[in-house]
């Protein structure tokens, strides 16, 4: 059972939001290149996330993080093969690109908190029911795969 009943999209709006006040109340620019640099991370993490989607898409498994216990079929192909949680890493990129956006360096802190949440909420729990679930298969495959990048 997970630790974690909040979805982690939800998490994800809220680290926004938490970011979007902080940086309300300190602005620091950061140059030129906010733009660049926004939609370079958002691009990157979008492209993670959509990965990690088509690759349970085509292995016929659930995408609901809060049922790992539904997975049918334990993907390791794809973007899985260099990360165990390529949707995470997007998120964390996307919240990257909106800490620059915001031009907070208060607000890109937040981005430590988002991961720490999720790792201790939502990660640590799935990979506790996905060894359950797969065994020495994921025992070995989180051996040789990174929980980020």
């Amino acid at each position: 059972m997970l630790n974690n009943k909040i979805p982690p999209l939800v998490v994800v709006l809220f680290f926004a939001l938490i970011m979007a006040l902080i940086a309300h109340y300190s602005v620091i620019d950061f140059s030129a290149f906010i733009l660049y640099l926004t939609v370079s991370l958002v691009t990157i993490g979008c492209v993670f996330c959509i990965a990690g989607l088509v690759s349970f898409r085509l292995a016929n498994t659930t995408v609901n993080p809060s049922k790992p216990e539904q997975a049918t079929n334990l993907v390791t192909s794809g973007v899985y093969r260099f990360s165990r949680n390529p949707m995470y890493v997007g998120f964390v990129f996307i919240l990257l690109g909106w800490g620059i956006w915001l031009s907070s360096l208060w607000a890109l802190l937040c981005v430590t908190g988002f991961i720490a949440y999720l790792t201790l909420f939502q990660i640590i729990p799935e990979e506790r029911a996905l060894t359950r679930l797969f065994g020495e298969d994921y025992t070995q495959y989180k051996n040789k795969v990174k929980r980020w990048l």
